[in-house]
């Protein structure tokens, strides 16, 4: 018997021994949800209830929250009878002069928008919440909340939401 005719079995072993170990740690995953007891997730259509009205944004954020979680889970999305449930509104668009200039003019403004969330488990109703997530975004007092200047904004804040709700629902943090 040959040396190399005597390692390779353990070699085969080895490599073996080490794709059933990496296989099985399902506990932690990168996106850092751990492991997702559901397989299948809705998301409802986030009513725009803010006593400002942008249109459009509550339907870009029903998609911003769908796209993400979606992109970060293998779970799949179904228009009824899931797992896991978001639904809720966006509750507050506002506008409000953050800064001032020498002559009484807003030199800087932030637009803040709030979304009160509610989060069905149906498979483990401990994990069930309602929440207000809330984030902001500042811009020049000659800008208005409109063109590229909103883009950038609701870029900004639901992608911090998103991100905010996917955490307290998924993540666990």
């Amino acid at each position: 018997m040959t040396y190399k005719s005597f390692i390779k079995p353990f070699k085969l072993l080895f490599v073996t021994a080490l794709l059933f170990t990496l296989s099985g740690c399902s506990v932690y995953n990168f996106t850092g949800t751990g492991k997702i007891d559901a397989e299948t997730f809705q998301v409802n259509y986030f009513q725009n209830n803010a006593e400002l009205i942008e249109p459009g944004i509550e339907r870009t954020f029903t998609l911003r929250l769908r796209d993400l979680i979606q992109n970060q889970t293998n779970l799949s999305i179904t228009d009824t009878g899931a797992d896991l449930i978001y639904e809720g509104e966006i509750t507050q668009y506002r506008v409000s002069p953050m800064t001032a200039t020498a002559d009484q003019r807003a030199a800087q403004n932030r637009l803040s928008i709030s979304v009160n969330v509610r989060f069905t488990d149906r498979k483990h109703e401990d994990n069930d919440f309602e929440k207000s997530f809330s984030f902001y975004y500042d811009f020049s007092g000659d800008s208005l909340p409109s063109g590229s200047v909103l883009t950038a904004a609701l870029e900004e804040i639901f992608e911090r939401i998103t991100q905010d709700i996917f955490n307290a629902s998924l993540a666990k943090w």
